[in-house]
């Protein structure tokens, strides 16, 4: 059994920057597809970034693409989500989530996508807030 935890999240100012942090345990984070999502107010849940091949690959969404930085520390099983230059449409819940199976590959090597319907374990959410 995989548990996520997230951590990080808080309130800042628009042009400032954050880095969430994800701890896994019961399972070695090397291994899987790990990802960070996030859920603003009256919206679906966006993926945003993702590492997989064994870290050896990334994929990023285009409104996080060039501000944002995800990296893996297999040594400590946690994942990270360094984000700058924030904008107050960056306010969200924010997610980690992992797959097992590998089927966040095909959705992003074959369609250029994050779907939520392929990570099979998810942090219990971490609230980021942007002002203006």
């Amino acid at each position: 059994q995989l548990q996520l935890v997230e951590s990080g999240g808080g309130s800042v100012q628009a042009g400032g920057s954050l880095k969430l942090s994800c701890e896994a345990s019961g399972y070695f984070l090397s291994t899987i597809c790990v990802a960070w999502f996030r859920q603003a107010p009256g919206k679906e849940r966006e993926g945003i970034a993702a590492i997989y091949n064994l870290g050896r690959d990334a994929f990023y969404a285009d409104s996080v693409k060039a501000r944002s930085t995800i990296s893996q520390d297999n040594t400590k099983n946690m994942l990270y989500l360094q984000m700058n230059d924030l904008k107050p449409e960056d306010t969200a819940v924010y997610y980690c989530a992992a797959d097992f199976s590998g089927m966040c590959m095909t959705s992003i090597r074959h369609r250029g996508v994050m779907s939520e319907n392929d990570y099979d374990y998810w942090g219990q959410g971490n609230q980021v807030t942007v002002s203006s």
